[in-house]
């Protein structure tokens, strides 16, 4: 898609391919499926209005929706930093079965942890080391981007790859394996089986519940097998006692989860996991209700 001499020479495939280009990059930038698909809307409207020749194009939304991004993000800085408790992504929720064209964007770089780890970076530092990493920009370019020299911006990506591989973010490889591990956690929630859902569990597991205050959620992330497992269990127990959700199988970033609503169908909770060494790390529940409305 490059040489590109006008927005009438592009097919409505190739419009779509860009747009969806400038929502990952914003929603990378981001964790918000909402104000990505703003960012996106914003910079395709600028696409389409641009007089001047544009190259390539999806560097072009790239670029453009990466310094919408930190705009974004640093006015809204003082409405995350008094979030309150953890704070998780906005989930990508897709077919467990997805088709090609769903799967193009839901690569590792959109998992929920690897966009939690994001968060801690500075704007500047995130949207260099996706700019690096992710969509494979050169210096010259990253610095053109950010209105920083070359060697500002090598000491961005640098400390952003240390804060990487200091999370080491990381999954199993084979997907079928995962969701067959989440649906047998997934049965062994709903049976109140502790002894499996333990077995089923990496050692140091972590359970984070995302309620953003205006639902129940803890406050603080969990740790360790036996007690995510006695937490989740008594979770599951009290939604059956209460609450009687349907559970929907879906790929949630990616990864293996499910969406959990009430009989009148209104989504209480978005669920996804994260596998390890044939293990669940990690389980994260979005139940913001801010966050689900897209769902």
């Amino acid at each position: 898609m490059s040489g590109y001499v006008g927005v009438a020479a592009l097919t409505d495939h190739d419009l779509e391919a860009i747009r969806t280009r400038g929502f990952g990059a914003a929603y990378r930038m981001l964790g918000s499926v909402s104000e990505a698909e703003d960012i996106a809307q914003e910079a395709m409207l600028r696409f389409t209005t641009a007089g001047d020749e544009i190259d390539d194009p999806l560097a072009w939304i790239t670029t453009v929706s990466t310094r919408l991004s930190i705009d974004y993000l640093r006015t809204a800085r003082v409405r995350r930093e008094t979030y309150i408790g953890p704070w998780l992504p906005e989930p990508l929720v897709a077919d467990p079965e997805p088709g090609p064209g769903q799967t193009l964007e839901l690569a590792d770089t959109l998992s929920q942890a690897f966009l939690v780890m994001l968060e801690r970076l500075t704007p500047l530092e995130r949207a260099a080391f996706l700019l690096r990493d992710v969509f494979d920009y050169d210096y010259a370019e990253l610095a053109a981007v950010l209105d920083r020299n070359e060697a500002n911006c090598r000491q961005l990506v640098a400390r952003a790859r240390r804060h990487a591989e200091a999370e080491d973010v990381r999954y199993d490889p084979d997907a079928g394996e995962r969701d067959r591990l989440f649906d047998r956690f997934l049965a062994a929630a709903a049976g109140g089986n502790v002894n499996e859902l333990e077995r089923l569990l990496a050692e140091d597991a972590v359970f984070v519940s995302d309620g953003g205050g205006k639902v129940t959620a803890a406050r603080k992330p969990l740790f360790g097998a036996h007690r995510v497992a006695s937490v989740w269990a008594r979770i599951t127990a009290n939604q059956r006692r209460h609450e009687r959700p349907s559970v929907a199988r879906v790929s949630v970033n990616g990864q293996p989860g499910c969406v959990l609503r009430r009989p009148g169908g209104e989504v209480t909770t978005v669920l996804t996991v994260d596998v390890v060494d044939g293990r669940i790390a990690a389980l994260r529940a979005i139940r913001n209700p801010d966050k689900l409305a897209h769902v």
